[in-house]
């Protein structure tokens, strides 16, 4: 008897379950996801060290960093790095060090995150160039929603015999677009 109670008041649920509400009522719900910006940072300040003239001094400059979160379809960036001549005292010939004595090579990424394909350039010199052929230091394509990738660029300095002895300051300038 038990069990015919059961299976009887499983019956009920299940009708009543089953009926349709006598009324409905649907809400289209939106929201935006808004992009943000496309950025990169490098250090402020970098020592490469001690050389002598006629040599070749050659160093990291630290972690370079693209952040894209504009949150794209298939985007895609490109990170360019120009430079100025390195001078000391009063800029003059022999203190003076080309930017075209200047190497630069991005190495592979340190890390990196979303989806995309991330392409490091090759070891450039930094020649005068204008802004539209800045050197390539990384692109990235295909990308989908945030992403950021880092790396640890090499400088290499090709020091003239000419060059005095001093302490020679210059800008590496890091772009992306």
């Amino acid at each position: 008897m038990r069990f015919l109670k059961y299976v009887i008041g499983m019956a009920m649920a299940l009708l009543i379950g089953s009926v349709a509400p006598a009324q409905a009522a649907d809400s289209t719900v939106t929201f935006t996801i808004v992009g943000g910006a496309l950025t990169i940072s490098a250090p402020a300040s970098v020592n490469l060290g001690n050389t002598a003239s006629g040599a070749t001094l050659q160093g990291t400059i630290g972690p370079v960093t693209v952040s894209d979160l504009r949150g794209s379809l298939l985007g895609s960036w490109t990170a360019r790095v120009t430079s100025t001549d390195f001078t000391t005292g009063g800029g003059t010939a022999n203190e003076t060090i080309a930017k075209a004595n200047v190497a630069y090579a991005s190495g592979p990424a340190t890390s990196s995150s979303g989806v995309g394909t991330f392409v490091p350039g090759q070891l450039t010199v930094l020649l005068a160039q204008p802004v539209a052929a800045q050197i390539t230091a990384f692109a990235a394509s295909a990308l989908v929603g945030n992403n950021t990738v880092t790396w640890n660029p090499t400088l290499r300095v090709t020091i003239p015999n000419s060059a005095v002895a001093g302490t020679y300051t210059g800008t590496v300038t890091h772009s992306v677009a």
